[in-house]
């Protein structure tokens, strides 16, 4: 239902600030009224700008489908090859104790805990080309648990708040696109995010953990959330003493060899276990076209609507808005140039991605902005995005608390995104 209410608030925010627009020209033409085009208000061709908008969004749409059916074919295949192989089971099981506790709902050693984990174990490597298809898979084997099927779980609820707030260890694209915008030091942006995105997941976690009742003072779940807490300060010292062409460099490899390493342990737990590797690769890949397919029609919606929302102008007044209020209030206005990206983010991630390039060309890949942008690509995840592909795999229309949970850890990334920014880059 909230999502029905975000869907339609899209389409009517557009239509109102696009008929603003254009009745601003008309007055500033017609009638020679200044004022209209001192706020910026005039545009003759903002419905033109909508409508291209949504042939350019259904576009984009299908071409994200087509992409991810040779993607999800691949990991499918992979996945069944680990699922026959039992070392999914293994990974299930490495986690189950931590995993039991926060989704009761899940039977023992369920295969659900294996694809859980490795979407987690992608997302962290900053892979998300790799993440996807495990969360889906992962989608739809919780909801073969679910009793209502047009209605999310409390199992599905938590998995995809934990999702979309973004937990990554190492940004490898956003790396990459600092170097190739020209910055100096290219992964220092490495901590920074890595904090923030830490602080995304812990309030996904607790938001979720309020709402269903959770106990995450459990002596297993404090265990396991202190281990990881150790584990990503070690990491952080380690990465901190390298030098900056070294870290780029094992950033880019410590993920694509640990996410290749999944693969051969996959392979060699098949052949332990003695099945056809190729038999069961063809068997899970089959799967990846339907769902490809599936998610479609969910795509277009969300996209589209993102889209009028932002080629009707409503984005840009929604950032000046907040910039003249916090100016009034007192607040520092400086972060609020790269706020676009920590706005689009939810919304659309090639968006956001855009957004930071566009950040880095204007004010340079280290300035502060520049940054700040980087950081609130990697803080958190797209989270309407990941709800609209997710659900609408396994035909989720019901999605309960999912999106405000979700929002709200957002929220954590974008605040802790500012304050370490202020740290690390003022």
């Amino acid at each position: 239902m909230v999502l029905n209410y975000i869907w339609i608030g899209f389409f009517l925010v557009g239509l109102i600030v696009a008929l603003v627009r254009t009745i601003g020209y008309l007055l500033q033409h017609g009638f020679d009224i200044t004022l209209w085009a001192n706020f910026n208000v005039a545009d003759r061709d903002v419905f033109v700008s909508m409508v291209n908008s949504t042939f350019s969004m259904a576009k984009t749409s299908i071409e994200i489908a087509i992409y991810l059916i040779g993607i999800m074919t691949l990991w499918l295949g992979i996945m069944k090859i680990g699922e026959k192989g039992g070392a999914v089971n293994i990974l299930s099981r490495m986690v189950s104790p931590f995993f039991r506790r926060i989704f009761p709902e899940i039977p023992k050693n369920h295969p659900a805990m294996g694809s859980i984990l490795m979407n987690f174990c992608a997302n962290m490597l900053g892979l998300d080309n790799a993440a996807t298809p495990f969360g889906i898979k992962a989608m739809h084997e919780l909801q073969e648990l679910n009793p209502k099927k047009d209605t999310a779980s409390n199992a599905q609820i938590l998995f995809l708040v934990l999702n979309t707030s973004g937990l990554t260890i190492i940004p490898i694209s956003i790396i990459a696109l600092r170097a190739a915008s020209g910055s100096a030091n290219p992964a220092d942006v490495f901590l920074p995010l890595l904090l923030s995105t830490f602080c995304a997941s812990l309030t996904g976690l607790i938001a979720v953990s309020i709402v269903q009742k959770i106990n995450l003072l459990n002596g297993v779940v404090l265990l396991y959330l202190g281990s990881i807490s150790i584990i990503i300060t070690l990491l952080c010292y380690f990465m901190q003493s390298l030098a900056q062409d070294h870290l780029s460099v094992f950033s880019v490899l410590s993920g694509n060899i640990v996410l290749f390493g999944f693969i051969m342990f996959f392979m060699f737990s098949g052949i332990r276990e003695r099945i056809n590797l190729y038999d069961s690769f063809i068997e899970g890949a089959k799967e990846g076209f339907g769902v490809a397919v599936k998610i479609i029609p969910y795509l277009v919606a969300m996209l589209v609507a993102i889209g009028i929302f932002r080629a009707s102008g409503a984005m840009d007044y929604l950032i000046n808005g907040i910039s003249y209020l916090l100016g009034k209030i007192g607040f520092d206005t400086s972060f609020v140039p790269a706020l676009p990206v920590a706005l689009m983010k939810p919304l659309s991630g090639s968006g956001a991605r855009g957004m930071m390039v566009e950040a880095m060309k204007t004010y340079g890949p280290d300035s502060f902005i520049g940054h700040l942008s980087c950081i609130f690509q990697g803080s958190t995840e797209t989270t309407f995005y990941v709800v609209a592909v997710y659900y609408g795999a396994v035909g989720i229309i019901k999605t309960r608390y999912t999106i405000t949970c979700g929002l709200l850890a957002d929220l954590a990334g974008v605040l802790a995104a500012i304050f370490w920014a202020n740290v690390f880059f003022r």
